[in-house]
């Protein structure tokens, strides 16, 4: 042991370049990771009081961002296909801001429960569910401050159709979300600032798009791979924003779209390539933890939309690292954007209606109060699925219980 010591004492760090090589080499990496983390939500605007509908919120970047809206004050609503996941994300998710709240001698009141969030099913999958989850949400409430958009898959099978007949990535990602801001329009309308907000990717830059089928139903769609079909999914998001947004020019409800960027920790890697072996994931993680974000850095262009005042009158516009960006060509063409528009209206009118009756889903709720807590039918998929979430949120709970309280 002395003669250990004895030669870190000894020891000349100028007598060779290692160290310095191995600082460059360490500097450059945070540099690196640093840029590619992205830009922080400017604001801490509050959004007390304000009705907040969050898809796919019990996980990843749609739990970053109901986390953030309910901190800053919004009554948050968690719309998701796993029941089980969502009810554990919306617990933890008050306990966090429950635990970060202080206590004042004579406030009896459980920190926790000055938070709002809630679960409610919602199955992209089906276009029922997407009615009945609005018809729910219009019975119980007067108004919609906020939508945000955030569900969607990748990897999906694409010979396999949802049951609405409809290839999954378009569903999911697109047409069910776009019947659901339909939907809740009336809602939006009601809010003093309602704003909509679509979560694309920089995946739309690579899409194929036909303008005479730019809905992706052709006898030909089923030959897409599965990243082809994500993107085109995520191109028609960008477009539907664009003209979305010149229907709603005269109203008081704005509508934009962002990209994450490339994120990591999120259920969409669950049937990737990268995902395949042990082996690969061990290869891969380390190019991932530098070169991509994890999902809090992914969720911040999202909080801010919607939550910043100075984006009042900003509306179809493409949002990259909480800053206006460009997209592709096809994401900038008029003439593109309002044909998929006519064609999804036309499309979905064939196949649902594109309006919900208040009234009626009020008196179905008197009637039969458990139509509020309606959750999704066990199947092994779901059930696979319940397992795989709870696992990662029972050990996201022991991580943060080890670490000190701030």
């Amino acid at each position: 042991m002395e003669r250990l010591l004895t030669m870190f004492e000894e020891a000349d760090p100028f007598s060779t370049w290692w160290p310095t090589i191995a600082a460059l080499a360490v500097g450059l990496v945070i540099t690196v990771r640093t840029i590619m983390s992205g830009q922080r939500c400017p604001n801490d605007n509050q959004i007390k009081e304000q009705i907040v509908v969050v898809t796919g919120g019990n996980s990843g970047i749609g739990y970053e961002i109901a986390q953030a809206l309910a901190g800053r004050g919004g009554r948050i609503i968690l719309a998701c296909r796993n029941m089980k996941a969502a009810e554990r994300a919306a617990a933890v998710i008050k306990r966090e801001l429950g635990c970060r709240t202080p206590c004042y001698p004579d406030d009896d009141t459980n920190p926790a429960d000055r938070y709002f969030v809630e679960a409610r099913y919602l199955d992209l999958n089906s276009f029922r569910s997407v009615h009945h989850f609005a018809g729910q949400l219009m019975a119980e409430f007067d108004r919609v401050d906020v939508l945000v958009n955030n569900a969607g898959l990748v990897f999906a099978n694409t010979q396999l159709a949802t049951p609405d007949g409809f290839e999954q990535h378009s569903q999911v990602n697109y047409l069910a979300p776009f019947l659901l801001t339909q939907l809740l329009l009336p809602h939006l309308k009601r809010s003093e600032q309602g704003r909509i907000v679509f979560v694309s990717a920089h995946a739309h830059q690579s899409a194929k798009i036909d303008f005479d089928d730019p809905l992706n139903v052709g006898t030909w769609a089923v030959k897409f791979h599965a990243r082809d079909a994500f993107a085109h999914s995520k191109l028609a998001v960008l477009l539907a924003t664009r003209w979305l947004a010149r229907e709603l020019k005269d109203t008081s409800v704005t509508v934009n779209c962002c990209t994450p960027g490339l994120v990591r920790g999120t259920r969409h890697f669950r049937n990737s390539p990268l995902m395949s072996s042990i082996c690969v994931r061990v290869v891969t993680f380390p190019w991932m933890w530098i070169f991509m974000k994890n999902p809090y850095e992914g969720a911040q262009c999202a909080i801010r939309l919607a939550t910043d005042p100075q984006l009042k009158l900003v509306t179809g516009e493409y949002f990259n690292d909480c800053e206006i960006a460009a997209s592709s060509e096809p994401g900038q063409d008029k003439e593109l954007a309002k044909k998929l528009y006519m064609q999804t209206i036309k499309t979905l009118e064939s196949v649902t209606k594109l309006t919900v009756d208040r009234e009626a889903y009020a008196v179905k709720l008197e009637q039969e109060p458990e139509l509020r807590l309606e959750t999704a039918p066990e199947t092994e998929t779901n059930q696979a699925e319940d397992m795989d979430t709870e696992t990662e949120m029972e050990m996201e709970m022991e991580r943060e219980e080890q670490q000190p309280l701030e």
